[in-house]
């Protein structure tokens, strides 16, 4: 077959389609404790996640109310960068603050 033929053309393409397939997702979760303050929280939405005042503070009352709540989705590695710096920044401040990620 050449590659001018259609049909060749065609069952390339349809090939390469089902090779790039999306990466998995996986959701960031952030888990209340007694001892992280609710500002401290705000802040790593806002440095971490890149939210707003407003959307920072609406998913810290529902972190604070249900016990957990998503700071985003992202592809594995991005995910795992952002556990990575939630921790970071917690520990450097003194808080306990858990951060975990599972796959959508």
């Amino acid at each position: 077959m050449s590659e001018h033929d259609p049909e060749y053309r065609e069952s390339l393409e349809s090939q390469l389609e089902e090779e790039l397939l999306e990466p998995p997702m996986f959701k960031v979760l952030l888990h209340n404790d007694d001892y992280t303050t609710m500002e401290f929280v705000v802040e790593i939405l806002e440095k971490v996640f890149h939210k707003s005042t407003a959307e920072a503070t609406e998913i810290m009352l529902h972190v604070h109310r249900n016990g957990v709540g998503v700071c985003g989705v992202y592809p594995e590695e991005i995910a795992e960068t952002k556990v990575e710096m939630v921790h970071h920044l917690a520990r450097k401040n003194g808080f306990p603050l858990k951060c975990t990620m599972e796959q959508v």
